[in-house]
C-alpha cells in the first residue's frame, strides 16, 4: 500500500504486508509550496498504520535523502522492530530522531550491498545502485507469493566517483529467476537518454576555477556528497581555500568524512568566520540554500545579511542543483539579489553545473528489461511520469507483464500469478509546523490565508467588571490591513462603532465573554465588508478590570 510517493514528487513511503507482518520501505517528507503558510514540512496521512491491527515489524530504508527519510522520527512510533539502511543513510536519520526526543537505542541496523535480513514471511535483499549521494539500495523483497523488487532512486552511474558500481548482474539474475513485482522509480522518465555521471560536471566547474577572479560560492542540496567531493579536489588543484557556510552542508560534511564518503585533505578547510581574511580568489564556499529557502545561508549571503560572508562584484555564484517545481520564484529572487551585489550568477541553464541523480528512459527501460516482471506499478512522480512510464514498460516488455497506476491509498494485492488493486485505504497528506507544535489542521491553514490576502484588526475593549461599562475608548489595532481613503475613515470611525455594538448589547450579554466577542466580531466585519469590500479578520480582544 503506497502511503506517498505516488502522482507527487517526495513523501515516498510503502507498506508491504503478508499475514500479520508488515514493513514499511522509506519514511518520506514533502516540502510545502509557498501557499501553505507556516508550514515547514508534509507527511503522509499514517491512519492506515493503525487500522492494520499489529505494530509495524521494521522500517526498511533506501538512501538518505530528506523524501525518503524525513518522515522517520513520525513514522518510528507505530514500528516495533528495527531500522535498516546503509551506514550513511542511518547516520543522517541519528539527528533527527534525537531532535525529537525519541529512544532508538538498539534499533538502528547497519546493512550493506548483497546483505540479507528476514523480517517474519518477508526477506529483504539489499542491491547497490548509484544515485546523486553514496550508499544507496534497491530491495528484493522475497514474500511466499514471489519476489518483489523495489529500486528506490537510482541511475546507471558506470564512472562513480567512489568506485562502487550498480549491481546490473544481480537485477538480471533475479530477473532470469522470477520476479513478481517491480516497483520502479519514474522521476525522470520524461527525460531522453541516460542522466549522465556525477563526474560530468567536473570540466564546467574546471573553466569556472580558471576564470573566476573572486570567491566561488556554489549552493547545493546538503546531501549532495559526491558534488561536494568534486568541489574539494579541484580547490585543492586550484589552491583555494574551502569553507562550509549553512548548517546543512556543515552537519552532512562532517558525517560524510566521519564514515569515510567525502576526504578534505588537512589544511584545506576553513571556518565561514575565517573567509574574510583571505584574498577572494583563494577561497571556495559550499553552501545551502539551491531552492530559495529563506533561512539558507545563500538566501542571507544575497542580502548582505551573513555574518561572515559577503558578496563581492567579482565573485561568482553557482546554482548547482534542479529547481524543484514550485522553488522558481524563490530562486529567482535570490539570484536577483546575488546579481544586484554584483556577482555573476551561474546556473544549470548556462553550464554543465548539475546532474540528476535518477536515471533517464534508457536507463528506466534497461531496469525493466533485466528484471522482467510479472507486473510492474510505476512509482516515484506525478500522474504524467507515472502514465508515461507504463506506456514505456509496455513497449519493453509486450504481454508479458501487466502494469498497475496506482495512487497513494490503493491497496495492491498480489497473487503468485494475478494481481489487482483491491480497495483503498486512509490515505492523504498531514501538515506539519517545524516549530515541534505539530500537525497544521485545514483550519489553522485557512485563517492563516485569510490573514495573508485581507490582514488582522484587532479591536482591544477594557470592561468594568462591577458595572458592565466600557472604561475609556476602545482601541483599534491592525496589521496587514491596507489603509487608502476608504479604510483610512473607517478605521477613524471603529472605536464609535465598537463602542456602539457594546452598548446596543445587554447586561447579560456584555457578562458573557464569548457571546460579546462575537457580537463585536460579526458587526465590525460586517461594517468593514460593507464600506471597503475588504474581508480581514477580526479578533475582538475583551479585557475585564
Amino acid at each position: 500500500m503506497p502511503l506517498g510517493g505516488l502522482r507527487e514528487f517526495g513523501m515516498n513511503m510503502m507498506a508491504f504486508t503478508y499475514g500479520e507482518t508488515t514493513i514499511i520501505v522509506d519514511a518520506g517528507v514533502l516540502f510545502p509550496e509557498p501557499e501553505l503558510l507556516g508550514v515547514d514540512l508534509i507527511i503522509p496521512n499514517l491512519e492506515y498504520l493503525e487500522t492494520l491491527g499489529h505494530k509495524v515489524a521494521a522500517l526498511v530504508l533506501t538512501h538518505g535523502h530528506e523524501d525518503h527519510v524525513g518522515g522517520v522520527p513520525y513514522v518510528l512510533p507505530y514500528v516495533d522492530g528495527p531500522v535498516y539502511g546503509t551506514p550513511l543513510t542511518l547516520a543522517l536519520v541519528e539527528p533527527k530522531l534525537e531532535e525529537h526526543g525519541l529512544d532508538f537505542d538498539g534499533r538502528l541496523r547497519a546493512v550493506g550491498p548483497r546483505d540479507r535480513v528476514s523480517i517474519g514471511p518477508f526477506t529483504v535483499e539489499f542491491l547497490r545502485v548509484t544515485h546523486s549521494m553514496p550508499d544507496c539500495v534497491a530491495l528484493a523483497i522475497e514474500t511466499p507469493v514471489g519476489t518483489v523488487v523495489h529500486t528506490g532512486d537510482f541511475k546507471v552511474d558506470q564512472t562513480p566517483l567512489d568506485g562502487q558500481k550498480f549491481d546490473l548482474h544481480r537485477f538480471a539474475e533475479l530477473g532470469a529467476r522470477g520476479v513478481l513485482a517491480l516497483f520502479a522509480d519514474s522521476t525522470n522518465i520524461d527525460r531522453r537518454g541516460v542522466a549522465g555521471s556525477e563526474i560530468d560536471v567536473v570540466d564546467a566547474f574546471e573553466e569556472l576555477f580558471t576564470s573566476s577572479t573572486g570567491k566561488l560560492v556554489v549552493a547545493l542540496f546538503s546531501s549532495s556528497i559526491y558534488r561536494m567531493q568534486v568541489l574539494v579536489d579541484l580547490a585543492q588543484q586550484f589552491g583555494r581555500k574551502l569553507a562550509f557556510v549553512g548548517r546543512g552542508v556543515v552537519e552532512n560534511s562532517q558525517i560524510a568524512q566521519r564514515l569515510g564518503y567525502l576526504s578534505i585533505p588537512h589544511g584545506l578547510q576553513i571556518k565561514d568566520a575565517d573567509v574574510k581574511s583571505h584574498p577572494s580568489q583563494d577561497v571556495l564556499c559550499i553552501t545551502t540554500g539551491s531552492q530559495g529557502e529563506p533561512m539558507a545561508a545563500l538566501s542571507r549571503i544575497a542580502i548582505d545579511d551573513h555574518r561572515h560572508v559577503r558578496l563581492d562584484p567579482h565573485d561568482t555564484v553557482v546554482f548547482s542543483a534542479r529547481i524543484i517545481p514550485g522553488n522558481e520564484k524563490a530562486v529567482g529572487r535570490v539570484m536577483n539579489h546575488v546579481a544586484h551585489r554584483g556577482a555573476e550568477v551561474v546556473f544549470e541553464g548556462i553550464k554543465h553545473v548539475h546532474v540528476s541523480g535518477h536515471g533517464g528512459e534508457e536507463e528506466l527501460k534497461l531496469m525493466l528489461s533485466l528484471v522482467r516482471p510479472r507486473f510492474f506499478v510505476p512509482i516515484h512522480g506525478e500522474y504524467r511520469q507515472l502514465a508515461r512510464h507504463a506506456r514505456v514498460a509496455a513497449q519493453v516488455t509486450g504481454d508479458t507483464t501487466k502494469v498497475l497506476v496506482a495512487d497513494d491509498g490503493d491497496i495492491l494485492r498480489f497473487f503468485p500469478d494475478s494481481a489487482e488493486i483491491a480497495g483503498k485505504a486512509p490515505s492523504g497528506r498531514v501538515l506539519i509546523d517545524g516549530t515541534r507544535t505539530g500537525e497544521v489542521g485545514g483550519e489553522v491553514l485557512r485563517d492563516r490565508r485569510h490573514i495573508s490576502s485581507d490582514g488582522l484588526v484587532v479591536p482591544v475593549v477594557a470592561v468594568n467588571m462591577q458595572t458592565g461599562t466600557l472604561e475609556g475608548v476602545p482601541d483599534i489595532v491592525t496589521r496587514g490591513f491596507v489603509v487608502d481613503e476608504r479604510t483610512e475613515s473607517l478605521l477613524r470611525d471603529a472605536s464609535g462603532l465598537v463602542t456602539a455594538l457594546f452598548e446596543e448589547a445587554g447586561l447579560e450579554e456584555r457578562g458573557d465573554l464569548g457571546l460579546i466577542k462575537e457580537r463585536l466580531r460579526v458587526g465590525l466585519q460586517r461594517e468593514i465588508r460593507k464600506r471597503s469590500g475588504r474581508r480581514p479578520m477580526v479578533l475582538p480582544i475583551v479585557m475585564e478590570i
